[in-house]
């Protein structure tokens, strides 16, 4: 007596292969531009927040030496020009008090040789960036006024 028995095949069938790939498309399509807007994002955010460091510093440095403090000095306020690998900081004086200080992206980023700019005088810092981000407390001096 033979029998003939059906061997079940086991795996995934074309069809269904073919599926898990294109979902898998419409997930990257998705998810590739919301990463690349958050790595924007991320990286004016750490723009801003290197320069940030340092203004406590500054004022320091105006109360105890009379003056706002030039690139040379820079270790006397806790920093240096090339202290992060995103950019470079720059400080000018302007006025006795006043001045800026200046963070440029240098690195391979889409952010590169924009800027991040905290100026101070006399009532304060005020900080401005051309990243064409929105920054809490930052202001964009080239973005366009809602109406």
């Amino acid at each position: 007596m033979k029998t003939n028995q059906l061997k079940k095949q086991k795996g995934f069938t074309l069809i269904e292969l073919m599926i898990v790939v294109g979902i898998i498309g419409v997930l990257s399509a998705i998810a590739v531009p919301a990463y690349q807007s958050y790595l924007l994002k991320t990286e004016a955010n750490t723009a801003v927040s290197i320069p940030r460091t340092l203004l406590t510093n500054i004022d320091l440095f105006i109360q105890e030496k009379g003056e706002f403090p030039s690139d040379s000095n820079f270790s006397e306020i806790g920093g240096a020009k090339n202290m992060s690998a995103l950019g470079s900081l720059t400080l000018t004086k302007t006025e006795k008090t006043k001045g800026t200080l200046i963070f440029k992206i240098e690195s391979d980023s889409a952010l590169k040789d924009k800027t991040v700019t905290f100026t101070r005088n006399e009532n304060g810092w005020k900080c401005t960036h051309t990243t064409e981000q929105k920054l809490k407390g930052c202001s964009d001096p080239t973005a366009k006024p809602a109406t």
